[in-house]
């Protein structure tokens, strides 16, 4: 039924990696076993978006809507309610929709299992119509004229209406111009309405597909049992050979020169628009599967704009061109991307916000940075990763979706994420200052 790919120690996690693929449905599955109860099952899809209509994000709702097996209008509340789960959730990401779940009882455990499973396979969408209104859009009336309802059409009214996120949506717009990440994978207000049910049916059916899929299984359990299930109840009943979907995400090719962007954002009628402009600067940085360079990219970003006096934010208040600065390294993208953002403050500072993050560059790769502060970062970043504390969240939720963010560019290289010991370990060798002239040269000059 399967074959075993690899097998992987990971002595950072305290764990082993197994690496299977479905014969008959080309399904990829990996199980990090250990003694840890808290057991924990994701699916994933890999779902690039082909426009900004957010059907992604409305068919992850609306999987969860009822299923074959289990036909409730809403099993999704009602296990909230009453299932033992430890964590019970839906996500849509640019490239991705991932469905986890979490339990430490077994049989709860088995049976969330069970229920994710139908609704991904056989949810009721094909046969309701009125699910895909309901959480998609529709139109209503309330006796005098018609407006626009549903769930995810209002959850991304709330979305962009946040400064902030219109921010993030025209960044992604801009310097991923050439890829799918150019699309509002959540779907924009203003789209949305184009999306049709026909074209929606039509993309679960093309995506939705086991030799699409990524499943995770982590914790204390009997897999051979649980991979069993998979084959007989779905696994079996689909093959590789019928799907034919492109699912890869096209590589964003370098600028040839910077670009720069001006746009609006919406404000309450008779609100004061003095400095309520944003400031942004941002990069398309490395490759996700390079954890080398992740890793160095987080110290880097310490030192730059997160420490005490840190040298880029510091320069940029000291020259009055904002006080609420923050910076962003995502790594939830093929690409990575590092963003730097000033809010509340005036559009004619984006000159010398510019010339301030160009001069502080420059001084860096000329005199590197502190020698102490760099430490400190390697310090602070090697302890979070070995502590793996994630406060409520269950462990095995989280290093799922550190898997999932390397897993779905490169099926042979799950573990890239839970394998960052080594690296610490190489960056304690180095001369921490002189490493990063180069690097920051490399990466943002």
């Amino acid at each position: 039924m399967y074959i075993l790919e690899n097998t992987v120690d990971l002595p950072d996690i305290g764990s082993v990696g197994y690496i299977y693929r479905h014969k008959k449905s080309g399904a990829r599955v990996v199980y990090i076993e250990n003694d840890d109860d808290n057991k924990v099952f994701t699916i994933g899809f890999r779902t690039p978006s082909e426009n900004s209509t957010g059907v992604q994000h409305i068919i992850e709702h609306s999987t969860l809507c009822g299923s074959e097996k289990y036909p409730a209008k809403d099993p999704f509340v009602e296990l909230a309610k009453g299932s033992l789960n430890t964590f019970l959730n839906a996500m849509t990401y640019p490239d991705k929709t991932v469905y986890p779940i979490a339990s430490c009882n077994d049989v709860d455990f088995k049976n969330l299992m069970d229920i994710y499973m139908d609704a991904v396979f056989n949810p009721n969408i094909y046969k309701k119509e009125e699910i895909f209104k309901q959480e998609g859009w529709h139109y209503e009336s309330d006796g005098e004229k018609f407006f626009l309802n549903g769930v995810v059409f209002n959850e991304m009214k709330g979305v962009y209406s946040s400064a902030d996120d219109v921010l993030e949506s025209k960044i992604l717009q801009t310097i991923y111009n050439g890829n799918q990440y150019k699309y509002e994978s959540g779907g924009d207000p203003e789209v949305i309405p184009s999306l049709t049910y026909e074209a929606f049916l039509d993309y679960h059916k093309r995506h939705y597909d086991p030799a699409n899929s990524y499943i995770y299984l982590y914790g204390k359990m009997d897999i051979q049992e649980r991979l069993d299930y998979l084959d007989r109840e779905y696994l079996s009943k689909y093959s590789k050979e019928n799907f034919n979907t492109d699912t890869s995400v096209t590589v964003q090719k370098p600028f040839e020169a910077p670009i720069t962007v001006k746009s609006v954002y919406a404000v309450d009628e008779g609100e004061d628009t003095e400095n309520s402009s944003y400031l942004s600067c941002s990069w398309i940085v490395g490759n996700t599967l390079d954890n080398e360079f992740t890793t160095d990219m987080q110290i880097l970003d310490y030192a730059l704009m997160l420490a005490p006096g840190a040298i880029l934010k510091q320069r940029l208040v000291d020259k009055g061109i904002g006080a609420d600065i923050s910076s962003n390294f995502e790594t939830s993208l093929m690409q990575p991307m590092y963003s730097i953002v000033v809010r509340n403050t005036s559009a004619d500072k984006l000159d010398l916000f510019k010339e301030t993050i160009d001069e502080v560059l420059n001084e860096v790769y000329t005199n590197g940075l502190d020698e102490k502060m760099l430490n400190a970062a390697l310090s602070i970043f090697e302890f979070k990763y070995r502590e793996a504390d994630f406060g409520s969240y269950p462990r095995g939720l989280i290093y799922g979706l550190s898997i999932l963010e390397t897993w779905i560019y490169d099926e042979t290289k799950p573990f890239v994420n839970v394998e960052c010991g080594k690296e610490y370990d190489r960056l304690k060798t180095l001369n921490l200052s002189e490493y990063f002239k180069s690097f920051t040269k490399n990466i943002l000059i």
